[in-house]
């Protein structure tokens, strides 16, 4: 397994491009499973998990075709050949249970596995049953597959979510496009990708109002066509990137970042001392001092403070003047990166799902060990600060979710390398 490592102290300036949302794009690919048609995708991010989708897509018949370097894609479904999910591919990637509302809605069966993903608690599938099942679907669990069945084909629905889960709007949002009559989503997830999930349905043919809302009204239509569809800047990679300059100093913009994206995020940096500023070109981002103030911070859904941004933010106040308390309200099991920080020097306390972090002045170089997709980068992160060299290993967990992380963080001028596994 590769290894990425980090030398720190060097200040960073200059502009970082930031892709195309990982979690806009999961959900967009399966999107060209409601139409004949094609639908090409631009600002696709190049990644792991893009791979994954393509390869599960592909293994239903669907035809992927990429062009400039993976940046673009174009998916056509006119000829399926499979209904069933296999588990070989969904283990490796949670969003592969993505496809079980569109085949529902267009081909009213499907066999899904599943899923997998990153080791940072149960995310389950019930409520994504329980909605599928209000409008008219037949679901069971047999060997580890969903079995799921629509004769005649889903029907318009109130559907109540008893938790405003992203994946179960998602998995609603495109079945209900093809159902009979009108389907209201309540409790609905409001988070950016949601908004530019229904942005491309709608430029497919659907009829939705309300995304970015907690209600969300979809109005069933006899069929989906052709669309051409930017993938949403990605608003965890912003907001990544936006705390580099934070640890070793210097002056980042981050291109194409936009603040209503990580309006949440934003608030607790200035909170911390940041300096954030829109540009023609994105946001700029500059510590106002010489360390960080301590914050507090509790995870929300969407508007509120993203758990995809606590692991890199816990890093950051490792750094702090005082005392920081952070709290996991979304999902357990996601403070497994704070023994490795520890491991440099930070002074963390860890109770059930609340962390209290010391600020200390200084963290030193050390191994650590990469336990999920944010943590990679949180370590990174806090490799960039830290005295003497740092080794994160594992980080193929990394690869899922950021787009050349060296090279962008190199040509600002971190020093830091990728070292190929043997």
């Amino acid at each position: 397994m590769d290894s990425i490592v980090v030398t720190g102290g060097k200040p960073l300036n200059g502009q970082i491009p930031i892709a195309g949302a990982k979690n806009a794009a999961l959900t967009l690919m399966p999107a060209t499973l409601l139409s004949e048609e094609p639908l090409t995708l631009t600002n696709v991010p190049r990644l792991s998990d893009i791979k994954t989708m393509t390869a599960l897509l592909e293994s239903l018949g669907v035809e992927v075709t990429s062009m400039q370097g993976g940046k673009v894609q174009v998916l056509s479904s006119h000829d399926m050949t499979s209904t069933t999910a296999d588990y070989e591919i969904v283990r490796k990637m949670r969003a592969s249970n993505l496809v079980l509302g569109p085949l529902l809605a267009r081909h009213h069966k499907a066999v899904v596995s599943l899923p997998g993903g990153c080791a940072i608690g149960a995310r389950p599938m019930d409520i994504h049953i329980d909605a599928l099942e209000l409008m008219g679907a037949t679901i069971e669990l047999r060997d580890g597959y969903l079995h799921a069945t629509a004769s005649g084909g889903l029907k318009g629905a109130r559907v109540p979510l008893r938790f405003a889960s992203v994946g179960a709007t998602e998995n609603v949002l495109m079945a209900a496009t093809l159902a009979k009559g009108t389907t209201v989503i309540e409790n609905a997830a409001r988070e950016p990708e949601i908004v530019d999930l229904a942005r491309c349905l709608r430029a497919m043919g659907a009829q939705i109002a309300g995304e970015g809302t907690s209600t969300i009204e979809i109005q069933g239509v006899d069929r989906l066509g052709a669309a051409t569809h930017p993938v949403v800047t990605d608003r965890i990679e912003l907001g990544t990137y936006m705390l580099a300059p934070v640890f070793c100093g210097g002056e980042v913009e981050c291109l194409g970042g936009r603040m209503e994206l990580v309006t949440a995020f934003a608030e607790k940096l200035d909170l911390a001392g940041v300096d954030v500023a829109e540009t023609e070109a994105g946001l700029k981002v500059k510590l106002r001092g010489d360390r960080p103030r301590a914050v507090d911070v509790v995870t929300e859904p969407f508007p509120g403070f993203p758990t995809d941004l606590q692991a890199q933010m816990m890093a950051m106040l490792c750094l702090a003047d005082g005392t920081s308390v952070l709290e996991e309200k979304i999902f357990e099991n996601r403070f497994m990166h704070a023994p490795e920080l520890i491991r440099m020097g930070a002074d963390i306390e860890v109770q059930g799902g609340q962390a209290t972090v010391r600020g200390v002045d200084r963290l030193k170089g050390a191994p650590v060990m990469a336990t999920d997709l944010r943590a990679s980068v949180s370590l990174i992160l806090a490799g960039l600060a830290a005295e003497g060299e740092t080794t994160v290993n594992r980080v193929y967990h990394l690869d899922r979710g950021y787009e050349h992380v060296e090279d962008k963080l190199s040509a600002v001028g971190a020093q830091i390398a990728r070292v190929p596994g043997v």
